[in-house]
């Protein structure tokens, strides 16, 4: 095996310094030189953190680091993401690692056990066995030790992910809102819009979703911090509706402490027309969990820099309508001690006061909240179809009003329900699935999408219902059997005739979905409709998602668990998705998280042997991206003959199981992250000059704006390449290579000379056409044509010349040529560099030693005969122990040198089948106990000991025929 990525990141976090020609050779185009992708994308723009084996942690973040196969996680190795002192005002990350074992508690028992996935060793209480047997069957939950499971659930069970029966005592959605208006002190014109944000936390992914009104489609969003800076832009996609939907990733540590303490603010801006501009603060408020209805409230008036929000919602016994006021700029007071302001508050029907309050609210806290009593049956009708109006007018010496229509709550999030046979009134076992999804419009309609699959017998209806109040004793809002296609298995529709209740229980998860069948009269499918939070995942939720059930599974699973996933591939061919389950069977093992429900995996139709992990299932959901996907299968996800299934304990092989079609363009594979940020540049260079002037890391230079990270040549010189950082231009001479023929020229318009082959009057032939490609190769770094038969040291943004690589053009073909400069093999011990910008070092006149290879050598030789691990060189075939930064030597491990690849592997334990197994600090491998004790017997008696056990040194490691090229390992 390769080295791995992560334990790099290790090695150089502690001890290495980057080898800077290196990583920009790295970088370039061509077959000698392949470039390496990332595991993860870089992460969002504006964002702080840490690098470290190509996965992004956030400012504050600890983990283990893990070296991947064979060396595993490092649990004695904990790494911590600390903030450094602030550069040009951006917070930076340092990676700082160190052994934790040395903290371990002692321990007063007598034979302490060394758990899988811990550092420190603990007493088993009451002879509790360190692994479950039962677990044998299922080799995920086995090999995945309690600090894993711990770390999935880090991952995937947090608060946005759990269904109502999943959340325990004490835990809650961390939901946040905010007004913004128009900003008087801006430089722009004075706004009369109103937006209204609602923000969900899960752990450090802030997710908003933003509804607006009197301003013309946002272009940004910026959120700002305590000083007003910038912490992250969220470019607003084109063509996305009156509803903004987003996400801001990997939120840093200090940010997230302001964003609780309520110190950070939110700004939205337009950019076509009359630019606007508004902003408010975020909050906390306790109304937004019992929050059904709700009316943004904004002025008739132009350049009003004023609005607000109201929160309603219904009592659950009375028809009493509770709402709670935001409101900003409505007052306008400019003393410092608050005084008492009047309001009046009506609610009307096309402008007729149906209800009005008087109130005194205060200056410095503008917020108001009120209950209108026992609406009778018109004010509710009114209310259920959008009709009913709230307006906020200040009385006094200024006048001013605001108000809206109310309509049921706003928001990015999905209304759903999985139907099981094991959630029906009377749970059973078929193995069927129901999925449906519904979108609630502002005058009260309800569009419905149903499917249903693998049931036991004909649909005989198919129902919206109330929680029934006695067993058996069913409570059906709206029959939607009519709509059920037999042929389809789906149901679509409209209904129109919700009330004002209905649309309350609906947004407080209080309605169900049932499906009765011939031989379940009462219901063989049932589930419950509650809104799954937005994730900020590319999934197409406004589809029906793929429906998972035991009947698609081969053989079929008689289960009562049945599930929906939706599924889609992005332009950079990554797997996105998102998987609920209902019904699943969960297991009664201690030793196992009680809420690790099982595993989500994909594969292809004709292959059920190999199936890709997407993650372990825990709660009732599940999200992620997959990244790095064969061509294999996303030609079958495009076919439609690949498949997702959910695997658990009882049914290992698969409980549930659909069919997937996701259409895509990727023949080629999952794209690089180079590829991908080669086209994120380009989008840069496309952009409207206009948005150039307001980017803060745009560079102006010869009259012209240029983006972050573009290259060109400039005018005032040919022969100078530039790019811009960040505001900052740096341009470089072409460096020329060396020429060995004996006569040059330099042609007209070229900036470095070339071979001048021509020959003697007498002996000149004619000479050779080039038809196909006259005008030479195009390359991509210097962006210039360069001519045929040339080379060239290459240009690499933001390196500049490499000359530690040349480039070369094929005439015939117009293709370019790079490769690494080798150098040679030197025979001083202490070579040096002539210059800082040459590429191989040489050796001294003075000082010249025998022939023998020394470590710098090493260093500058391109041979693939010797290996680098950390600071130590290897030749060919030597084999050693790996010794990791606070870890030391890795006796388990055996590392050797393959022809200038290192290849580590993990010595290979045997399959024990005793009860009773232990493991000692200096073993690799588990043992039996009984034998462990025949050792210390054998140990006692020298003589005999050797009669008993023979030790024999493991053979070496064979090294496998490499069946790439010279050029791609010496690229390795």
């Amino acid at each position: 095996m390769l080295l791995p990525r992560a334990l790099h990141s290790l090695l150089c976090a502690l001890s290495c310094a980057w080898w800077l020609h290196s990583g920009a050779a790295s970088r370039l185009k061509s077959p000698s030189l392949p470039i390496q992708p990332e595991r993860e994308p870089l992460p969002f723009k504006g964002s702080s953190g840490c690098s470290f084996g190509g996965h992004f942690y956030s400012l504050e973040d600890k983990w283990h680091p893990d070296l991947g196969e064979p060396f595993g996680i490092m649990h004695c190795v904990q790494c911590h993401c600390e903030p450094q002192k602030p550069r040009r005002g951006k917070m930076m990350g340092k990676v700082n690692c160190k052994n934790i074992k040395q903290d371990c508690p002692a321990l007063d028992c007598d034979n302490p056990v060394q758990l899988a996935g811990h550092c420190c060793k603990t007493c088993l209480q009451g002879g509790k066995q360190q692994i479950d047997s039962v677990l044998n069957t299922f080799e995920y939950f086995r090999r995945k030790s309690k600090e894993r499971e711990e770390e999935l659930h880090k991952s995937y069970n947090d608060r946005s992910y759990l269904s109502s029966e999943d959340v325990g005592p004490g835990e809650s959605r961390t939901d946040f809102v905010a007004v913004l208006t128009g900003v008087k002190d801006s430089w722009l014109p004075c706004s009369s819009g109103v937006a209204r944000v609602r923000f969900t936390l899960t752990r450090s992914s802030l997710t908003f979703s933003i509804t607006y009104k009197r301003i013309a489609s946002p272009s940004k969003i910026v959120f700002l911090d305590s000083d007003g800076t910038p912490a992250f832009e969220y470019r607003v996609p084109k063509g996305q509706s009156d509803m903004i939907c987003g996400v801001w990733k990997n939120v840093a540590e200090p940010l997230l402490r302001q964003l609780q303490s309520e110190q950070m603010r939110i700004s939205m801006s337009t950019s076509t027309g009359q630019r606007e501009e508004v902003e408010g603060r975020i909050i906390k408020h306790r109304a937004l969990f019992a929050e059904t209805f709700s009316s943004i409230l904004a002025s008739e008036e132009e350049n009003s820099a004023m609005g607000g929000i109201a929160m309603l919602t219904l009592s659950d016994t009375e028809n009493n309508l509770h709402f709670i006021l935001i409101l900003q700029g409505l007052i306008q007071h400019k003393d410092k001690d608050p005084v008492l302001v009047p309001i009046r508050v009506q609610l009307l029907y096309r402008q007729h006061v149906l209800r009005e309050i008087r109130a005194n609210i205060t200056s410095h806290d503008p917020d108001f909240a009120e209950v209108l009593t026992d609406l009778n049956s018109r004010e509710l009708f009114w209310l259920s179809r959008g009709q009913l109006e709230i307006a906020v007018a200040a009385e006094g010496q200024d006048p001013r009003q605001i108000s809206g229509f109310i309509t049921g709550r706003k928001s990015c999030d999905t209304i759903q329900s999985v139907m099981s046979s094991n959630d029906a009134l009377i749970p059973g076992k078929t193995g069927g699935v129901g999925s449906a999804i519904f979108s609630l419009h502002d005058n009260g309609t309800l569009h419905y999408q149903v499917q249903i699959a693998g049931l036991t017998s004909d649909v005989v209806s198919l129902t919206v219902e109330l929680k029934p109040r006695r067993r058996n004793k069913r409570s059906i809002l709206h029959d939607l059997t009519l709509d059920y296609s037999k042929a389809t298995g789906q149901a679509v529709g409209t209904w129109s005739r919700l009330e004002a209740r209905h649309i309350h229980m609906l947004l407080q998860n209080e309605l169900f979905i049932n499906v009765a069948t011939a031989h379940s009269q009462e219901g063989e499918l049932r589930g419950q409709i509650k809104a799954l939070p937005y994730s900020g995942l590319e999934a197409p939720r406004h589809e029906l998602p793929t429906p998972l059930a035991g009947h698609f599974v081969s053989p079929p699973v008689r289960t009562g668990a049945s599930g929906h996933a939706w599924v889609s591939v992005d332009k950079h061919c990554h797997l996105h998705y998102e998987i609920l389950v209902a019904g699943l069977s969960q297991t009664d093992d201690l030793t196992v998280n009680a809420r690790l429900h099982g595993l989500a995996e994909i594969g292809e139709l004709d292959d059920n042997t190999h199936m890709r992990l997407l993650t372990g299932f825990y709660g009732s959901k599940a999200q992620g991206v997959l990244k790095d996907i064969s061509v294999e299968l996303l030609k079958h996800l495009d076919q439609g003959t690949a498949f997702i299934q959910v695997s658990t304990k009882m049914n290992p092989q698969g409980e549930i199981r659909g069919q997937v079609h996701v259409p895509n363009n990727c023949e080629f594979g999952t794209r690089s992250e180079a590829e991908e940020e080669e086209e994120e540049f380009d989008d840069l260079l496309a952009k409207d000059p206009e948005e150039l002037k307001k980017d803060p890391h745009t560079c102006f230079f010869e009259n012209q704006h240029y983006p972050h990270g573009s290259s060109w040549t400039p005018n005032y010189d040919k022969c100078f390449s530039c790019i811009c950082q960040k505001r900052t231009v740096i341009c470089d001479p072409v460096i020329c290579p060396a020429l060995t023929c004996s006569r040059t020229i330099k042609p007209e318009g070229k900036c470095c000379p070339i071979c001048d082959e021509r020959k003697e009057p007498k002996d000149m032939k004619a000479p050779e056409r080039v038809d196909e490609h006259p005008e030479g190769c195009y390359f991509e770094g210097d962006q210039k044509m360069h001519a045929p038969g040339t080379t060239w040291h290459p240009f690499v943004p933001p390196f500049g010349y490499i000359k530690c690589a040349v480039c070369s053009c094929k005439g015939s073909t117009g293709e370019v040529h790079c490769e690494k400069v080798t150098c040679p093999v030197l025979t001083c011990s202490h070579p040096v560099r002539r210059h800082p910008t040459d590429c191989c070092k040489v050796c001294p006149q003075e000082a010249r030693t025998t022939a023998g290879l020394e470590q710098s050598d090493m260093m500058q030789a391109d041979s693939p005969r010797y290996c680098k691990f950390g600071k130590n060189y290897y030749h060919n075939g030597d084999s050693w122990h790996p010794w990791v930064p606070l870890f030391g030597e890795m006796k388990c491990i055996n590392c050797w040198c393959d022809h200038g690849v290192t290849k580590c592997q993990r010595k290979q334990c045997p399959l024990l089948t005793c009860s009773n197994i232990t493991r000692t600090e200096s073993s690799c491998c588990p043992e039996c106990v009984d034998d462990k004790e025949e050792d210390d017997m054998m140990m006692k008696a020298p003589d005999k000991r050797q009669t008993w056990r023979h030790y024999c040194p493991p053979p070496p490691p064979p090294i496998p025929h490499l069946q790439d090229g010279p050029k791609a390992r010496a690229a390795h």
